[in-house]
């Protein structure tokens, strides 16, 4: 009888994917989850937009925007500040649909164009939303508190510090970096969304515990600089992850899962609870 080794002399290679490839794997699996769940999120963001505030604006209905409980709507008699309101909310949405585009790979590589002027619309749409969120809190007074109008302005001056860097190395074609510069744009960009989803996430799970009228609350303080310093860590822990060993890749890959999760059940809450009230009030 031929021994093991007469039957095979020679070594076997392995078979299937390496531990490596595996866990690349699944953080990617996990990136197009939470990519899932942003693209339904922003959607119905999006969609509160357009049914609410351009609706209401194009009508002529700004006095509309009050039947949405804010910090400053409509104020009789402000027109510069109810245009700059005007012009903020119709950015946002244009600038939300055109950070979603940027996201998709397949119109990166088949529509090469397409992605760049998405991507040139995006960037003066956040420009456009950052200095006038600025003027918002610091010159209209659109703030509940100091905590929560500095928080708003260290967004807005993020949102210009990286959509700067991300227009700078796209026009080196240093494209690793411009990636990664657009990603934290989109991220700190996303701040106003990231807001409405944890407040109703916390609140599920808390029952509200730490807001307080007038946004005074701790978790108030904590959200309002957590809302865009929150999700802009967990995006330089996925940016280290990809380049990292097995082991990282598949924990960031859980946490994306868990991301997923949460922005799916606080997207579904916010239009929910807020949104479409708002719209059929």
């Amino acid at each position: 009888m031929a021994s093991a080794a007469e039957k095979h002399p020679y070594p076997q290679a392995p078979t299937g994917p390496s531990p490596k490839a595996r866990a690349r794997r699944q953080l990617d699996l996990a990136v197009r989850g939470w990519f899932a769940a942003t693209v339904l999120g922003q959607g119905l963001f999006i969609a509160f937009i357009l049914l609410f505030y351009y609706t209401s604006v194009f009508s002529g209905d700004f006095a509309a925007w009050n039947a949405k409980p804010m910090i400053t709507g409509y104020v009789e008699g402000d027109g510069t500040g109810n245009q700059q309101f005007a012009l903020h909310v119709l950015a946002a949405a244009i600038m939300t649909s055109c950070g979603l585009l940027q996201l998709v790979p397949q119109i990166r590589t088949r529509w090469p164009v397409l992605h760049r002027w998405s991507g040139r619309m995006f960037l003066a749409m956040a420009v456009i939303l950052s200095i006038g969120g600025l003027w918002l809190v610091w010159v209209r007074g659109s703030y509940m508190t100091i905590p929560g109008a500095i928080a708003i302005s260290m967004d807005g001056l993020l949102i210009l510090w990286f959509g700067t860097m991300a227009w700078i190395t796209a026009r080196q074609r240093n494209f690793a970096t411009h990636r990664r510069w657009a990603l934290r744009t989109f991220i700190v960009a996303s701040g106003v969304w990231f807001m409405r989803v944890g407040y109703v996430v916390w609140g599920v799970l808390t029952g509200g515990a730490g807001i307080e009228r007038g946004l005074s609350g701790p978790f108030d303080l904590f959200w309002a600089f957590a809302t865009h310093l929150l999700p802009l860590a967990v995006l330089e822990l996925y940016l280290r992850a990809e380049r990292g060993s097995p082991m990282a890749q598949r924990a960031m890959a859980g946490g994306l899962w868990l991301a997923m999760v949460l922005i799916l059940g606080g997207s579904l809450g916010v239009w929910y609870f807020r949104w479409w009230p708002a719209i059929t009030a």
